[in-house]
């Protein structure tokens, strides 16, 4: 088969083609497409931001047939609910990453950070008064006012406030956002955040966990849309039910596999027989070991539920990779711990060997603009 790398926006029938919108801690975003089918895999930018990179990649986005989602972090799903209902189309995604994206969406319906922020003011307002108001029961020898009484609505307040700071934690899914959270929970949401709030808040009739259709997958058990054969299959990573994929379509196959702490039997075999192969390479793990993270982020990122840093990337490549794909696509690069050029040298060294005589093209994917469609 005759493989091409193009960048012009009109794809001959029968082609099989995938294009990474973004991709890093900021957001994640890909679309894999068949002649007949388009499928968007996670939606971490806001809406507005989707459909610009999607135009600018020339892709229409009234012609996307669904959202495919790997998992409910933030970087994942940032538009999925905004942009699932501009277009009408139905999101597929596994039943219990369903349930923690509503448990994550509900507590912060229709509140933006400095809302939240306000609230959490508001809240130590009241838990203040109400120490205060204890003390003077307390004196005047209100009939209420017995030390049991007192003790419960001092652990009343501080609840309230427990509550509020895991709404904070929950709402901080990546590892940047709970860098900063940790080092300044005040500190301004940037404009990224800000353009999803706005989204939300756009449409006030809306109960922001609804969605045109929902479609549950398994992982392990395929499925199809349209004409695309779809295999999710179980990664290693601090989600509820997170997953990779394999896409079928007209004898190609694209295998995407990022946010996973480590390489397990059952990814290696999925990832076999790949024409394109998407994989996490996200940190170096000097650069995070030195960087501005707070050491429980770094053992989160390092640990085997975490990411997949440049030299187990390299590694997998080096030893367990069939070295059959037209093109390695190294992705999730975090910004903070790793450089393009560290990335690509760990993954180049691995291939060398090959690359002369399988003619891998190895590829890095963006986290600000689109990258060129691979079309196969």
């Amino acid at each position: 088969m005759r493989r091409s790398f193009h960048t012009h926006r009109a794809y001959a029938p029968g082609m099989v083609r995938m294009t990474v919108l973004a991709s890093g801690s900021k957001g994640n975003s890909t679309i894999v497409a068949s002649a007949t089918t388009r499928i968007l895999v996670d939606a971490g930018l806001s809406c507005r931001e989707l459909m610009k990179r999607m135009k600018a990649a020339g892709e229409e986005p009234s012609a996307l047939d669904a959202i495919l989602i790997t998992h409910e972090h933030q970087d994942h799903v940032q538009g999925m609910a905004v942009t699932a209902r501009k277009l009408g189309i139905p999101v597929y995604l596994t039943e219990p990453t369903h349930r923690a994206w509503v448990r994550w969406m509900t507590p912060q319906k229709r509140i933006t950070y400095a809302q939240w922020l306000e609230q959490r003011r508001a809240q130590a307002d009241s838990a203040q008064r109400s120490t205060v108001s204890v003390q003077e029961q307390q004196s005047t020898g209100h009939p209420f006012d017995s030390p049991a009484c007192a003790d419960s609505l001092r652990a009343g307040s501080a609840q309230s406030s427990a509550d509020s700071d895991q709404r904070s934690v929950i709402s901080d899914q990546d590892a940047t956002r709970a860098a900063r959270c940790s080092a300044d929970v005040t500190g301004e949401p940037d404009e990224e955040e800000k353009a999803a709030a706005e989204e939300v808040l756009s449409e006030p009739e809306k109960d922001p966990t609804s969605l045109p259709a929902v479609e549950y997958f398994r992982s392990g058990s395929g499925f199809r849309i349209g004409d695309i054969a779809v295999t999710p299959f179980t990664t290693p990573h601090d989600a509820v039910d997170p997953v990779g994929f394999v896409f079928e379509a007209d004898g190609v196959r694209i295998a995407i596999a990022t946010d996973l702490g480590y390489m397990p039997s059952n990814v290696h075999a999925h990832l076999r027989r790949a024409d394109v192969l998407m994989l996490e390479s996200n940190h170096d793990v000097d650069m995070l070991r030195d960087g501005p993270y707070p050491w429980s982020v770094k053992q989160r990122v390092m640990s085997r539920v975490g990411h997949l840093s440049n030299d187990a990337a390299a590694e997998f490549l080096a030893r367990s990779y069939d070295g059959g794909a037209a093109y390695v696509v190294l992705a999730h690069l975090s910004e903070n711990n790793n450089l393009p050029e560290l990335a690509r040298i760990s993954a180049e060294r691995a291939l060398r060997d090959r690359m002369s005589l399988l003619a891998n093209h190895l590829l890095l994917a963006e986290q600000d603009r689109p990258m060129a469609a691979i079309v196969l």
